[in-house]
């Protein structure tokens, strides 16, 4: 007996560690989520049950995700939101990406006439854009949404009041960015303990986060962007805060900046693949244009009929291609007149096609194309000289919800380096972004600072129909190798005819016009890598983990499956309303 009663605490931890375990992927009735968060896809589901649409749940999971993945994503930063509106049939785009305040210069990142060190201007004042989040998440509820913001924000509020566990990922980001985060003291308190990363299995509490969200709940967007905590926004931003000892350059953010912040909603960038119609985000995302590019390039393949080693082969040659002619002409189209329609010609993708050898990688960089006589336009064209390719961080979240009304959302936000710009605003418990570093530090080029620009991005939250019905969507976090984790997990699924729940976990490589491709660990050795190192194609040195994907896929006999990650950054979360039984 006395054993029995030793045994029953393990037996009762072991239910409870079975039942709260993460569900990477979810098959049911009703609505849907999908984020790398366990808290928040139920913040969605629960916002779903309350009777809020697909909008309300996206903003409640993300509003979780700043709590329980605050490193990536944030009231700090901004984003890109993708929303099918089953009423209309129609897609629509939401911006609010971060703007560079006025006084921003060409020069930004510039001292002595030399680029400044790309981890120096993260961790600055100078890097940081004017936050974008609240303003998108209050467009998308008043436009599109049926909920208040108060009821949105509720479960977010509970999470950071009653805390979570943190888990071995979460530690581990924190012990990666430790030195950033020990320079700031606000931050320090928050995530160090004793100057190290707060431990795996310690409860994380962000009262100060709570007390945040309860002031927009109360207050609403002016809260942000007007009062006490826009000043606080800009005292960080200009003096930061940091530990005794230490120099930070302070940035010229205004409250004019934060006043005069305006979301954007656009119209999608949209193109066809094999049948199914396919809407992204437009500028100032790269990653809808890049990835319809080299779709449209593969597009001349029967690639359901080729071996797996041709296929990837060509899907890395067509990604080299399209991020090309990425890096060239891709920019804010509020400051660029970027040639979008000739990228997406289809005419220019068969000649570009001519460019790939089906038997052997390129050598190299490649140049980019002449996207112009596809234009269709008489203006007289800008063709920038080829460059290599900026560093971008790879720190995003992508989340993805629908409803019972057949609305979907693809969501994909960003404060860009792991912990952005390391500063969390005092007494407000939020991080705030790095997002300026996304411009190019020098020019010409059409990505460079200028005041009111938003920076390129990289982001890609994407929603797919077939016969005017929504098929799929997929996003993922990773900086530029979004762009080829979205690319590759449609081929993967479309193509290789792989479910989703295989075309996401599958072994990811990231072509972006380099002479080697980026991969992950464990790969090289493999049979798959070997088949394509036949080919030419040739390993970066160091591997890891690519995207944090989530996607949703609508089923022919109506039920939903909600896909995440089934084994990087600590395993994703899916959830559905009405599990299939």
């Amino acid at each position: 007996m006395i054993r029995r009663l030793r045994l029953w605490p393990l037996l009762v931890l072991l239910f409870a560690v079975t039942l709260h375990a993460k569900t990477p992927v979810a098959r049911g009735t009703g609505g849907a989520a999908a984020t790398i968060s366990e808290q928040a896809t139920q913040s969605a589901i629960t916002i779903l049950d309350q009777g809020g649409n697909a909008v309300d749940a996206a903003v409640a999971a993300a509003a979780t995700l700043g709590v329980t993945d605050p490193f990536s994503c944030g009231i700090g930063g901004g984003g890109f939101m993708v929303v099918y509106l089953a009423k209309d049939r129609r897609v629509i785009t939401l911006d609010h990406r971060e703007t560079a305040p006025a006084s921003t210069q060409p020069t930004l990142f510039v001292e002595g006439g030399k680029e400044i060190d790309y981890d120096t201007a993260v961790a600055s004042g100078p890097s940081v854009g004017v936050p974008g989040t609240v303003r998108g998440w209050h467009e998308a509820l008043q436009r599109y949404g049926t909920l208040p913001f108060a009821q949105v924000l509720a479960p977010a509020i509970d999470v950071a009041e009653r805390g979570f566990r943190v888990d071995a990922n979460f530690s581990g980001l924190v012990a990666r960015n430790e030195a950033k985060f020990a320079r700031f003291p606000a931050t320090a308190a928050l995530y160090l303990r004793d100057g190290k990363a707060i431990p795996a299995g310690a409860m994380l509490r962000n009262p100060d986060l709570a007390r945040t969200y309860r002031l927009l709940a109360s207050g609403g967007v002016d809260a942000f962007y007007q009062g006490p905590l826009a000043n606080a926004i800009v005292d960080t931003v200009n003096r930061p805060p940091t530990a005794r000892g230490v120099s930070v350059r302070g940035g010229r953010m205004t409250l004019a900046d934060l006043a005069n912040y305006d979301a954007r909603v656009r119209l999608p960038v949209r193109s066809t693949y094999r049948g199914y119609e396919l809407y992204g985000m437009p500028l100032p995302s790269s990653g809808g244009v890049t990835v319809f590019e080299a779709l449209n390039l593969l597009e001349g393949y029967d690639l359901a009929s080729l071996p797996r080693a041709e296929v990837e082969h060509l899907y890395l040659e067509a990604s080299r291609l399209a991020f090309a002619d990425r890096d060239a002409y891709l920019a804010d189209a509020e400051y660029v007149d970027a040639p979008v329609a000739g990228l997406l010609s289809k005419d220019y993708a068969a000649q570009r096609r001519a460019l790939i050898d089906p038997n052997r990688a390129a050598s190299g960089v490649v140049l980019a194309g002449d996207p112009y006589p596809f234009q269709h336009d008489p203006s007289p064209p800008l063709r920038p000289a080829p460059r290599t390719l900026q560093p971008e961080s790879a720190h995003t979240t992508h989340l993805t919800v629908s409803d019972k009304e057949g609305n979907v959302v693809a969501y994909t936000f960003t404060i860009e380096d792991w912990g952005g710009s390391g500063m969390v605003v005092p007494g407000y418990g939020f991080l705030l972004n790095n997002e300026l570093t996304d411009f190019d530090f020098t020019g010409p080029h059409p990505n460079v600072p200028e005041a009111g620009k938003r920076p390129r991005s990289s982001m890609t939250p994407t929603i797919a129909l077939k016969d005017g019905k929504p098929a799929f969507s997929i996003g993922s976090p990773g900086g530029s190798t979004i762009i080829t984790t979205v690319l590759q997990t449609i081929v993967n699924y479309i193509d290789l005819g792989m479910p989703m729940d295989q075309a996401i976990d599958a072994p990811r490589l990231s072509q972006r016009n380099s002479a080697a491709t980026d991969i992950e660990p464990g790969y090289s050795d493999s049979e798959q890598a070997k088949a394509l190192m036949a080919r030419g194609q040739r390993w970066s040195a160091q591997a890891e983990d690519i995207g944090a994907a989530n996607a949703l896929v609508f089923n022919a006999d109506g039920t939903v499956t909600a896909v995440s990650e089934g084994r990087r950054h600590g395993v994703g979360s899916a959830g559905v309303q009405t599990p299939a039984r």
